[in-house]
């Protein structure tokens, strides 16, 4: 199945020159910064379909006659290709007036050959554009967004839920930078939606390696809650968990298979593993001092120095904090060692997770200058 980039014309690949926003003489001409270099590059190297919707409000009219247009656009298109930068469709919209138009973006009109069309695979595809609308076109088609947006507020008040609805559900990656695109698109998504299931717990999992530290966590354990928002925090990454256990017995399946759940979640966002820096290390908190070295090398060890003197801390026994670094690192299929020295069991703990997430945060980063597999086995 064909991944296609949607690639918006004006404000992306060239500025817009306002006040009119209509790129009618080449003295408004000014292509958008490193993209020849970079969108080369993704041309190049990368396995998308280039296509081009540009909305041309008017295009023929007596206010912005075809003869002001096509001598620059055709411009555009030969300067790019000269680069070996081609789009396989170009596709205008030039109704006017266009309230309403199914053609105008974000409607679909003009994306009838991509839709329900088993040669496209829309759902890995990517809509690249720097207004709301294109984020909605690519909400619409069951695309990503990436939004080459100046301002991040985006003015009215009355459209603020509707943007924050699109970040949160379609928008991928913000930016202007398309050195940063090409990396995002070179590396790749490293997000996954996990559930496991069995009789005495059913537990989803969402997981962006890359993300910001959102953490959405539910166990019915507080105290356990507190240390997974701790990976998501410090570990630079968006968590969900949901834990749905037999509390009602006692605390080991719900900690024990949350364990292993992330751990398989993990395995999943971390797929072939290529580019990766593989290893992790770091922490101290307060009097406590917590060291956590990880690999991701696809072996599961672990080596445990940490001693608790007290029975629980919160509704969570002591004992389980070993049984859940070890279900995590069996199902993750990584080394852990972890060793702690402190006074106070809650910080000694803390500084364990906290070290935990720094040290999955250096292992798990990638350079996409490096995309090879960090090992000389050859596989991971």
């Amino acid at each position: 199945m064909k991944r296609c980039l949607f690639i918006d014309r004006d404000g992306t690949l060239i500025l817009e020159a306002p006040p009119t926003y209509q790129l009618d003489s080449f003295d408004k001409l000014t292509f958008y910064p490193k993209v020849f270099e970079f969108l080369g590059k993704i041309a190049k190297e990368l396995d998308y379909e280039l296509v081009m919707p540009t909305n041309q409000d008017g295009l023929g009219t007596a206010t912005f006659p075809e003869d002001t247009f096509w001598p620059l656009h055709n411009f555009v298109i030969k300067s790019l290709e000269n680069e070996g930068i081609k789009f396989e469709e170009v596709l205008i919209d030039k109704t006017y007036p266009h309230e309403n138009a199914p053609t105008r973006k974000p409607g679909t009109g003009m994306f009838t050959k991509y839709i329900n069309n088993p040669e496209y695979d829309l759902a890995n595809s990517f809509v690249i554009g720097d207004r709301i609308t294109d984020m909605q076109l690519a909400k619409n088609l069951g695309c990503k967004g990436i939004w080459m947006v100046e301002d991040p507020t985006l003015g009215a008040a009355e459209i603020q839920d509707q943007v924050a609805l699109l970040r949160e559900e379609t928008v991928v990656l913000e930016s202007t930078d398309w050195q940063k695109i090409y990396e995002f698109l070179k590396l790749g998504l490293r997000r996954v939606n996990h559930d496991r299931n069995t009789n005495e717990t059913q537990i989803h999992v969402e997981l962006n390696l890359d993300g910001t530290g959102k953490a959405n966590i539910h166990t019915g354990l507080g105290f356990f809650d507190h240390m997974l928002d701790q990976i998501a925090r410090h570990g630079s990454m968006d968590l969900t968990v949901i834990a749905k256990g037999d509390l009602h017995i006692d605390e080991h399946h719900t900690i024990e298979d949350t364990g292993i759940a992330l751990g398989e979640a993990f395995g999943k966002a971390l797929a072939d593993k290529r580019g990766i820096e593989r290893y992790g290390f770091a922490l101290p908190m307060d009097e406590a001092e917590a060291k956590v070295l990880i690999d991701f090398g696809g072996r599961n060890w672990i080596v445990w120095n940490a001693l608790f003197k007290r029975e629980r801390i919160g509704e969570m026994p002591t004992e389980m904090f070993f049984h859940f670094f070890k279900s995590f690192s069996d199902a993750a299929k990584c080394n852990l060692n972890i060793e702690c020295h402190g006074d106070n069991e809650h910080h000694k703990i803390e500084a364990i997770f906290k070290a935990f997430a720094k040290a999955i945060r250096m292992a798990v980063k990638r350079d996409p200058m490096k995309n090879y597999l960090p090992s000389t086995k050859g596989v991971l």
